[in-house]
């Protein structure tokens, strides 16, 4: 059993190592353009796919990464924040769909206005604390009432984790190790070789973020789920993850972290506040698009023009807040960190969010053809 001063040594590299993929993270997301909403809009107005690509091939890294940690023994999948019994259809349909809606109205999610906001995007920082505050009014205040008193009721509850993996073992019979790698070489494949299929893809940004941002989150699960294990806890006897705000194995997530982010800087003199990886991969990912931005010369300030402007972006914020609390995860905590634990849950969220990100995009649209 460690020592509490091993745990607290131990809980600093967490902590560390989090700060730096994360800054990674938010380098590479301002260095090659990477953006979920991005992508789903070139794909609307434009019926370009190459960002699409971008988070496909992410996606597949992530997945992939996530069996071969799971399958050697590294990482205990069951112990996964994405690896919840219940499927949340409802709450991750309802929620995803106003953050979809939500992330077009704010140019951006969660993690893309950080990044803004590291390269001098006034606006971003508004999104950022707005969002941040409708987060945290969703987890523990009015609007968590209304979620708990409604969609979260509505569930598919399942033996095990709701995902690919757990299904796969549980019906079909299979071995652990098989039933994490033969899903995910069938998920994780296709996305792969959908991504890496056309030419023009193979170019060093989209590499870059694809491969990038995907080894980022793998990354991260070996971060918390074996370099943050303690098997007993010297104070609990219990075993813990280092670091980690809900207890279990967390990966990067742009949505409650932010409300821990801002909660953490209210309450730094209060001893019960502990510095996770939420709050720890927030500064990381505007540190790292910052010092990106400035070495490349592309920090400047960047605010709002118009009244309308600033209304837009409040709305979306909200949307977001809510939105993302409601569907546990963003386009990065679901898109990535979830799809890569094949969470049915995560799924639904994913389908969801580009849905509202569709909507919203064609509202736009139509408005814009009726101004004209």
């Amino acid at each position: 059993m460690p020592l509490e001063s091993d745990v607290a040594h131990l809980t600093r590299a967490v902590l560390l190592a989090t700060f730096v993929l994360s800054a990674v993270f938010g380098a590479i997301v301002h260095r090659t353009g990477f953006c979920t909403m991005g992508a789903v809009t070139d794909v609307v107005t434009m019926g370009e796919w190459t960002r699409m690509r971008q988070w496909a091939l992410a996606a597949g890294v992530a997945v992939l990464g996530f069996a071969l940690l799971g399958a050697g023994g590294w990482i205990r999948p069951a112990d996964s924040v994405y690896a919840d019994t219940r499927w949340m259809w409802l709450s991750s349909l309802v929620g995803g769909g106003l953050f979809g809606v939500g992330m077009v109205l704010s140019s951006g999610c969660g993690s893309k206005n950080l990044v803004r906001m590291g390269a001098g995007n006034l606006k971003a920082l508004v999104v950022f604390i707005v969002m941040a505050l409708s987060a945290y009014i969703t987890l523990r205040g009015l609007t968590a009432v209304w979620r708990d008193g409604t969609v979260d009721r509505v569930y598919v509850a399942f033996s095990g984790p709701a995902t690919l993996g757990h299904l796969s073992a549980h019906y079909l019979g299979w071995s652990a190790a098989t039933a994490l790698l033969v899903p995910a070489l069938a998920v994780g494949g296709v996305l792969l070789i959908w991504a890496l299929v056309g030419r023009d893809f193979w170019r060093a940004n989209n590499l870059l973020a694809g491969v990038g941002l995907g080894a980022v989150i793998v990354g991260m699960w070996w971060v918390s789920g074996a370099l943050g294990y303690v098997a007993e806890h010297p104070l609990t006897l219990d075993a813990t993850y280092l670091g980690s705000r809900t207890g279990r194995m967390e990966a990067l997530t742009f949505t409650a972290p932010l409300a821990w982010a801002i909660d953490w800087l209210m309450f730094y003199s209060d001893s019960n506040r502990h510095l996770s990886i939420a709050a720890v991969s927030v500064a990381g990912v505007v540190a790292g698009s910052f010092v990106h931005a400035v070495a490349t010369r592309r920090f400047h300030w960047e605010g709002f023009r118009t009244t309308e402007d600033l209304a837009t972006h409040l709305i979306g914020a909200v949307l977001m807040g809510v939105g993302g609390v409601t569907a546990l995860g963003c386009t990065i905590g679901q898109g990535l960190s979830g799809v890569s634990n094949l969470s049915l849950t995560s799924f639904s969220a994913v389908a969801a969010i580009i849905g509202g990100a569709v909507l919203a995009l064609k509202a736009q649209a139509w408005r814009l053809e009726r101004q004209a």
